[in-house]
């Protein structure tokens, strides 16, 4: 019993061997990758169900005279038997794929059996079926698991072979023949099939980790290549972006060429040089055709649906991608044999089309909220207080009358003041010096109107005419002073500016000795127009929106009133903030 035990040990040391190799191949790894239809299941119990007549083959005939090590034998005599590894395919097969799996590789194997005669002929063409219906509905106690732990496929295959001899033993009535065998074939039996079955199920367990590891690294490329392409593509889809792209993508895949189109053609061509020229070339194949209206990965395994048609090349993933919400064109993959399009590929291309997808989204998406925010800074940036200008031009109409002079002088500082404002309204930032010229403009002209009613100190620390600011900030604060702050005020309104340079940017302070602000809206201002205060809320709120669109909430203006009279306004541009 003891040098049986170690034939077949030896036997089946070389089956699994076989087994090992055929795990490592691509072919193998593209079966486990299947889904379980009926086409797929029938491969699986026709693969394992060879694998259980390997292991017959590699058995030990057992006869009345003990047993022949010979290989490959043929048919059994009456009162023959064969100690082999046939069990091992079959459990294996019910518990990877199901108990109908299981079953069909019983079959198979049970069927050769009775071929091949002998006393274990008959039995095995019920018991193998019969393991392999067993095996499948055992797994359905360990479903969670892609594939059984070893240790627990050991365990349950330590009881098919004691079934099996029990049926050699029932079906032949307990004969001596049978007693006999069984007494000879059932330990090492169990000992080899039980210890092959975890065996192989840890072969099994590698190919598949080692096939997720490739997906994971498959998905990490996807990541990688999406991050590459999207700088070309962001660019828009012309012949030169395309050509780039398709030239990245054949460095980083794995097939033979890669072409990029449009939704109407063929943009650019890397890799196999196709016999006439691509470029151009509108998109003719069905596959594509597809793609493009679905928005769905396609494979074609067919030289008829590959464009531009090349004999070497003999299958294709077609995957689209999306901007926009709409696919704006597709990048075709293709291989030299369906052979090379494994699942893997498959789930880079999808990776790929939702990754490129993504990212051509959020970059429209970042697009539009520049151009938003541009928009947002022009529109603010180019209101002008109506007041002002009407003020303005009734103060012409008036001076007109009674001194031209005057009138002429206020016309050419208005229409310097209105040819500056336009000039610094196409910046979103100017130099501060530029923006105290603005001021000055507007000054000249409310001290020809106000003469000696008005007084302005200006003072700017040297080194600061270079520190940029959102243009027209300055001249609506000083309007604040002047239409509301002065409001119903008899003696010289006095408004002082400071520009100075503290460590964390430049400090702009404005105050005057006017009425101040209303203690109920202090903080009101700013955040909010507020009608009830006619412009004054508006402009504010402006030049705080600005302010915070630009720099951050850090650099939002902020209100307080003098103790001794009159209101301050305050912000800070951060530094450093060189033009």
């Amino acid at each position: 019993m003891e040098y049986l035990t170690l034939l077949l040990f030896e036997r089946m040391g070389i089956l699994l061997i076989v087994t090992f190799m055929i795990t490592r191949t691509s072919q193998f790894r593209y079966f486990l990758d299947r889904g379980k239809g009926f086409g797929q299941g029938l491969l699986y119990s026709v693969f394992f169900g060879f694998v259980s007549i390997a292991g017959t083959y590699a058995g030990v005939t057992v006869g009345p005279d003990g047993f022949s090590s010979a290989f490959l034998t043929g048919a059994l005599a009456g009162n023959e038997a064969m100690a082999d590894s046939a069990l091992i395919g079959i459990i294996v097969a019910g518990l990877l794929g199901g108990a109908w799996v299981g079953t069909g590789a019983g079959l198979l194997s049970g069927l050769h059996s009775a071929w091949m005669g002998g006393l274990t002929g008959l039995p095995d063409l019920f018991i193998s079926p019969l393991v392999g219906l067993i095996s499948g509905f055992i797994a359905r106690f360990f479903a969670e698991e892609r594939v059984i732990a070893p240790v627990k496929a050991l365990f349950i295959s330590v009881f098919p072979p004691i079934v099996a001899m029990g049926a050699l033993l029932i079906v032949h009535e307990s004969s001596a023949d049978a007693i006999r065998i069984v007494d000879m074939i059932g330990v090492p039996m169990v000992i080899a099939n039980s210890i092959g079955v975890g065996i192989l199920v840890v072969m099994i367990q590698a190919a598949i980790s080692e096939e997720e590891r490739a997906a994971a690294l498959e998905t990490q490329r996807a990541l990688h290549i999406a991050e590459l392409v999207l700088p070309y593509l962001k660019q828009g889809l012309t012949y030169t972006t395309a050509g780039a792209t398709a030239d990245l993508l054949l460095r980083e895949l794995r097939a033979d060429a890669v072409a990029v189109t449009d939704t109407e053609r063929i943009l650019a061509y890397a890799g196999i040089s196709p016999k006439h020229r691509v470029k151009g070339e509108p998109i003719q194949t069905y596959v594509s055709q597809i793609a493009l209206l679905t928005g769905e990965i396609q494979v074609t395994r067919t030289k008829e649906q590959i464009q531009p048609h090349h004999p070497a090349l003999g299958a294709a993933i077609v995957i689209p991608f999306r901007s926009g919400g709409k696919v704006a064109g597709l990048i075709k993959l293709y291989f030299q044999s369906m052979r090379q399009i494994r699942p893997v590929e498959e789930a880079l291309a999808r990776g790929l089309s939702k990754l490129i997808s993504i990212q051509l989204d959020m970059a429209i998406a970042e697009q539009l909220r520049g151009h938003m925010k541009d928009a947002e800074l022009k529109a603010l940036q180019a209101q002008i207080n109506p007041h002002f200008l009407f003020n303005t031009l009734n103060a012409i109409v008036t001076l007109i009358r009674i001194d031209p002079d005057t009138a002429r002088r206020v016309t050419v500082k208005l229409g310097s003041y209105l040819r500056m404002n336009l000039t610094m309204m196409q910046s979103a930032l100017v130099p501060l010096e530029q923006e105290l010229e603005h001021l000055q403009a507007y000054l000249g002209i409310l001290q020809i109107r106000f003469e000696e009613k008005l007084s302005v100190q200006l003072w700017c620390d040297p080194g600061l005419e270079t520190v940029r600011i959102p243009p027209s900030t300055l001249q609506p604060l000083v309007e604040n002073c002047i239409q509301h702050g002065f409001k119903g005020k008899t003696d010289t309104g006095k408004i002082s500016i400071a520009c100075k340079r503290m460590q964390q940017g430049v400090h702009i302070v404005i105050t005057d000795n006017g009425s101040g602000f209303d203690e109920r809206k202090l903080d009101q201002l700013g955040a909010m127009p507020l009608p009830s205060s006619g412009s004054t809320g508006l402009g504010l709120h402006n030049v705080n929106q600005r302010l915070i669109h630009l720099f951050g909430t850090g650099a939002g203006l902020r209100f307080a009133n003098v103790p001794d009279g009159g209101a301050r306004i305050e912000f800070t541009i951060p530094s450093p903030n060189p033009v």
